[in-house]
């Protein structure tokens, strides 16, 4: 059997294989497709006498992937990630003006940014329906190469990686953000590397926010020592307002109690912008998105 032959038998059973990577287990699997268990029971036997390998062996209750199963399912889910978001394209393409958009967007987005953003395009598109989802940087990137998530409205953009594209929207200013009873507290400026023996607290490692505060201290000749890592920014500046550290956040859009906020010297900032995948071509709904809030 030549590859070519391998190939066009294997299609209908991609879907199997990821699954199996991620059940583990034939029945939780074939409960997943919505296939009966002896179909998936023979597609495996197949396959595993056209392969001239097993693709699965027992493993307790369980099942796992061979060698061979395991290059197949990295294969399968490759190749459902485009043939997924080339089928919602072409149920987009019935009436892109009724299509959903997956949008992933930092927890720093979510108070006002995202909501206007969204309120001003459905203005326009008022049948676009979003999925929206909340997450880490890292995670987020992760998201879009998987084909889960259609564009991440994230920070600090990818640098050199080629499977992602970038569109850079605008700087959002970054702040010191000091207790009201610090020595700082009436100060209008800082520099970061005064604050080389400050204790900080932050945003946990995967997000965005830390990999800047990291970079920027380290820019100014020391580490940041974090007391407390949180997964909020509110939550970040609930700790500084009670006096647990310092951190470096976005200007807040609220009024604050318990905290004051001084500009850096050099002024810093972090460039927000859209990601997606790279040579896969977006759902209408989605490409519509992301011209809106490219002009905006």
């Amino acid at each position: 059997m030549t590859h070519e032959q391998l190939a066009a038998g294997l299609a209908p059973r991609l879907a199997l294989l990821r699954a199996l990577a991620v059940e583990q287990h034939v029945t939780r699997a074939a409960d997943r497709l919505g296939v009966p268990q002896p179909t998936v029971s023979r597609w495996l036997a197949s396959l595993s006498a056209e392969l001239g390998t097993p693709v699965i062996v027992r493993n307790g209750r369980g099942v796992r992937l061979t060698k061979a199963g395991q290059i197949l399912a990295e294969a399968a889910e490759q190749a459902l990630t485009v043939l997924e978001a080339g089928c919602r394209r072409a149920i987009g393409e019935a009436d892109p003006e009724r299509g959903q958009v997956v949008l992933a967007f930092l927890h720093t987005m979510g108070g006002v940014r995202v909501p206007e953003l969204l309120r001003a395009f459905r203005a326009q598109h008022p049948e676009v329906r979003f999925a929206l989802e909340q997450a880490a940087h890292e995670e987020m990137l992760a998201r879009v190469r998987a084909g889960d998530v259609d564009l991440a409205l994230t920070a600090p953009l990818p640098a050199d990686q080629p499977d992602l594209v970038c569109l850079p929207l605008y700087e959002q200013p970054l702040q010191l953000t000091v207790p009201t009873g610090h020595p700082l507290a009436g100060r209008r400026r800082v520099r970061l590397a005064e604050l080389a023996g400050e204790q900080f607290v932050g945003m946990k490692a995967g997000y965005g926010l830390r990999r800047i505060t990291d970079a920027m201290c380290e820019r100014a000749g020391f580490l940041p020592v974090l007391a407390f890592e949180g997964e909020e920014v509110d939550t970040v500046r609930g700790l500084v307002a009670a006096g647990l550290g310092l951190a470096l956040l976005p200007q807040s859009d609220t009024a604050l109690n318990g905290v004051v906020e001084l500009a850096l010297t050099p002024p810093a900032s972090r460039t927000i912008g859209l990601v997606w995948l790279a040579g896969v071509p977006l759902p209408p709904a989605a490409e519509m998105f992301r011209g809106f809030v490219a002009n905006q």
